[in-house]
C-alpha cells in the first residue's frame, strides 16, 4: 500500500515537471539548468571548503567530556530491609 502510494506521488510529480518544462522554451530550460548546476555546485565547494578550514581550528575546545564522580549508595540491602521492617513488627507485637 505505501509503495503504491509512493509510486503514485513520484508519477504525479514526474507529470508536473514534465508539463512545466514542455512550456518553457529550450534556451530557457538550459538556463534553468545552469542556474541550479551552478548554485547547487557551489554551495558543494562552499561547504567543503570550511569545513576543511575548520578542522582543528577549536582544538577539541566543543568536545569537553567531564567525568562523573562517585554515586552515593545506601547501605540498605532491599531483602534484609524487610527481614529488619518484619523482626521489628514482630517485637513491637
Amino acid at each position: 500500500m505505501k509503495i503504491n502510494l509512493i509510486t503514485k506521488v513520484q508519477d504525479w510529480v514526474d507529470e508536473k515537471l514534465r508539463r512545466l518544462c514542455g512550456r518553457i522554451t529550450p534556451g530557457k530550460r538550459l538556463a534553468v539548468v545552469l542556474v541550479m548546476f551552478l548554485f547547487f555546485g557551489g554551495m558543494s565547494i562552499y561547504i567543503t571548503v570550511s569545513s576543511i578550514y575548520n578542522i582543528g581550528k577549536r582544538d577539541g575546545q566543543q568536545l569537553q567530556i567531564e567525568h562523573l564522580g562517585r554515586l552515593p549508595m545506601e547501605a540498605k540491602d532491599s531483602i534484609n530491609q524487610l527481614k529488619i521492617q518484619n523482626d521489628a513488627r514482630s517485637t513491637e507485637e
